[in-house]
């Protein structure tokens, strides 16, 4: 009898030891690892995760609209191709975010692991983006004197695109051609005898329909417009860039706190 009693002191009830088990699991379950903890960690980065959505989406906005006639005087599609990777990546983190969240506050594991994946996704998007904007803005210059002046020459008039970008170029920078002034007597456009110009109106100091046929310096814009061109990608460019490069260190904390959550409630689960 005294050995009954001693066998079942020393060997506790099954719901007892379960018990126990799962106050140890509790235990363990507490601090900075704790679901409670990487739950809240998720949904304040998600917060500053539509933050930088946001200003990728503004920032992309304001590179396209900033005067964006004059993308159609480069050489290749370097500028718009960033430009867009940006609103792209813009849209995806705000649509994305909204799946962190609900991995988060549901913990509905499946969306923490493709939450996890887009992250990834988003980070090679950003970084892509932010290393074509350098690359590019170290190469602004010597496409912009290689290329400007026959962009110019060959497709004024004959583009209207192009008619329309140099135009506007002219008008807002104040300057005239591409190293100068000069550029304009060897247009095709003026070799064809479709006009009395010497340069376009938009030239002109104060454009008006014909004043373009007076080169005199109290009438025209004599200066060229590569540098003020150069000078105004290049800024477009760096700030493109350094969002880019900087913003995609953030998803790697998100790429984290979502794989290590998602193993939490996997492994919670395997407890009940």
């Amino acid at each position: 009898m005294a050995k009954h009693t001693l066998h079942r002191s020393l060997n506790p009830p099954d719901d007892m030891a379960g018990t126990a088990v799962s106050v140890k699991n509790r235990r363990k379950e507490t601090g900075c690892c704790s679901v409670t903890f990487l739950r809240s960690v998720l949904v304040v980065f998600n917060v500053i995760f539509w933050l930088t959505g946001l200003t990728f989406l503004g920032l992309g906005i304001w590179a396209l609209a900033s005067r964006h006639d004059y993308i159609g005087l480069l050489g290749n599609n370097t500028y718009s191709t960033t430009t867009f990777l940006f609103l792209s990546v813009g849209v995806l983190i705000i649509l994305v975010g909204f799946m962190g969240c609900l991995g988060a506050l549901r913990q509905i594991r499946c969306c923490l692991v493709s939450f996890a994946f887009l992250l990834l996704i988003i980070f090679i998007l950003e970084a892509v983006s932010g290393v074509l904007a350098y690359l590019y803005e170290n190469t602004i210059r010597e496409e912009l004197t290689r290329n400007l002046n026959k962009t110019l020459t060959e497709n004024y008039y004959y583009n209207p695109g192009i008619t329309k970008s140099a135009d506007s170029m002219q008008e807002d920078f104040q300057c005239c051609g591409a190293q100068d002034y000069t550029d304009w007597q060897y247009s095709r456009w003026l070799g064809s005898e479709k006009t009395n110009n010497k340069v376009p109106d938009s030239c002109c100091i104060s454009p008006s329909k014909g004043c373009g046929e007076n080169s005199h310096p109290s009438n025209i814009y004599r200066k060229g417009c590569w540098q003020q061109l150069e000078q105004f990608l290049r800024s477009h460019l760096i700030v493109i860039g350094g969002v880019g490069l900087g913003f995609c260190c953030l998803q790697v904390f998100g790429i984290v706190f979502a794989c290590c959550l998602a193993r939490k409630i996997k492994v919670s689960k395997e407890f009940i």
